[in-house]
């Protein structure tokens, strides 16, 4: 069972600005009460749920709900803890207490799906206490029955094969070399820049037969880009950069930055009389032409029509119009991971049977990238009790060993329920990390594939040292018992078989999974 709470605790703020007669003052986040007003400077986490009471947010809200485009919030509209502020000094009124909040309902499922989970112990340790008895009793048996039976009977002789028997009984080789095979595969995936948390994961990952993946983080970038620019006039591409640039640069929206990521060759214009209207765009003048720039919102309000084929883009689209006139627009979207296309159909290679994904983000580009991708199976607007309760349901089918992939905190509950939670280390949050069995510390969604393969030459390893250490025992214990065996045969089934497993097991170190 896990016990990793701790670091889903330090998500929250340790403390919460709150409006004291007249002051803020800084106090933890579980002394605030309902009605008490809080302010989040920029950068700075929302510490409790309630509702905005300044005239606009933009706010990250990828940690809880995986959507990689900041989200635009308007007075009066219920904000929640973890949230990270993107622009100006805000301030909300609470409406939830801590242990009511968000945050502190994802720890709550963190917990109860952690105690549904159950480890399983090696076979060796199983076989351990009906094995040792069964020896020693053989033992004297070995001795002191030929008694009954043998006419020439001779104590020392008798004596001398039972203390042979004990010594080929002796489990040392499968003591020393089985667990020696698990640190080799634990070393050779550590090499590879993959952590289990146990020997039981590397089983647990052959058997695996359904990955559950999230989609922001994991499979994705993270951070949304520009993803294709579309001119409509006959205006070259770096001139209509230019001027949405030139807007751009005056505002400090999330959107606007990774907009002037764009590499431009040409100096930006001078705005006059700029405009931002919140949550919409910008409207401004350059060069005696009226620009405005921003969603289709802003643009329905100028009465500037929108082309049909544009307005079912699912991706984040940035238009601009000049002097009334729709001029094209900007395609934002968050950017898959290079590779992961060819790593999903390797994993569809394995053995894997079901591949599904689920995601906080709009379902519409949910859908868009598990097709891009080729999975069949996806569900997007999915809060984390949604996830957890899809994942629950897929444990209802006992002939499914399922893995989920995620990063997020809002992953955290369904990385404890399954049967195998697979964490991205790289851009991960630390609750997911803590919480997972097996930690991809490249972000890298191959590294499963390479995962599963070190599982399977681990288990190979193991048996192939269990089937030499008994087979040698089991030959030569038959030996001794018949006297046939010498005390030097029994060190070698003892000794040198632990000494050939362990060279065995060795050579994990030296495999490639590529």
């Amino acid at each position: 069972m896990k016990n990793n709470i701790k670091s889903l605790l330090d998500v929250r703020p340790k403390d919460a600005s709150v409006l004291r007669d007249g002051n803020y003052i800084s106090i933890d986040p579980s002394e605030v009460q309902i009605g008490d007003i809080v302010q989040i400077r920029v950068g700075e986490k929302i510490p409790l749920d309630g509702l905005l009471l300044s005239s606009n947010a933009s706010l990250n809200t990828a940690a809880l709900t995986g959507e990689s485009i900041p989200q635009f919030f308007q007075k009066g509209k219920p904000v929640h803890a973890g949230a990270i502020n993107l622009g100006g000094v805000i301030e909300i009124q609470v409406e939830k207490l801590y242990q009511d909040s968000s945050i502190a309902r994802i720890i709550e499922m963190v917990q109860n799906a952690t105690a549904k989970k159950s480890k399983t112990e090696l076979l060796i340790r199983r076989l351990a206490k009906i094995y040792t008895p069964i020896v020693v009793y053989l033992a004297i048996s070995i001795c002191i029955l030929p008694y009954f039976f043998t006419a020439d009977y001779l104590f020392s002789d008798w004596l001398y094969r039972a203390l042979i028997f004990l010594v080929i009984s002796c489990p040392c080789a499968l003591v020393i070399s089985i667990p020696l095979g698990y640190f080799g595969g634990l070393g050779a995936a550590s090499k590879n820049g993959i952590l289990f948390k146990g020997a039981t994961y590397l089983d647990l990952i052959t058997n695996v037969n359904t990955i559950v993946m999230d989609k922001t983080g994991t499979v994705t970038q993270g951070v949304f880009a520009i993803q294709s620019i579309i001119v409509l006039n006959k205006m070259q591409e770096a001139e209509f950069m230019r001027n949405m640039l030139s807007m751009e640069s005056k505002s400090i929206h999330p959107i606007a930055k990774a907009l002037l990521t764009y590499e431009l060759d040409l100096d930006l214009y001078i705005v006059d009389t700029i405009n931002e209207i919140a949550g919409k765009g910008l409207i401004g003048n350059i060069n005696e032409k009226k620009i405005i720039v921003g969603n289709e919102e802003l643009l329905h309000a100028n009465n500037i029509p929108i082309p049909f084929e544009v307005r079912r883009i699912v991706e984040a689209v940035v238009h601009m119009a000049i002097d009334g006139q729709y001029a094209g627009y900007v395609i934002l979207a968050d950017q898959i991971k290079k590779g992961v296309i060819a790593d999903v159909n390797t994993l569809k290679h394995e053995g894997i049977d079901q591949l599904m994904m689920l995601s906080g983000d709009k379902d519409s580009i949910t859908q868009k990238i598990a097709s891009d991708l080729g999975i069949i199976e996806a569900k997007g607007n999915l809060l984390p009790e949604d996830k957890l309760s899809i994942v629950d349901a897929l444990k209802a089918d006992t002939t499914k060993v399922i893995a989920f992939v995620g990063d997020g905190i809002n992953d955290a509950p369904v990385l404890a329920i399954s049967d195998v939670g697979i964490a991205m280390g790289g851009l991960g949050s630390d609750v997911a990390i803590e919480t997972a069995d097996i930690i991809i510390q490249n972000d890298q969604i191959k590294k499963i594939v390479t995962a599963i393969r070190i599982g399977k030459s681990t288990k190979t390893i193991i048996w192939q040292n269990i089937g030499l250490a008994f087979g040698v025992k089991i030959l030569v214990l038959i030996l001794g018992a018949m006297g046939q065996a010498t005390m030097w045969a029994a060190v070698f089934a003892d000794v040198g078989v632990a000494f050939l497993a362990i060279l065995n097991a060795i050579r994990l170190q030296y495999m490639t999974w590529n």
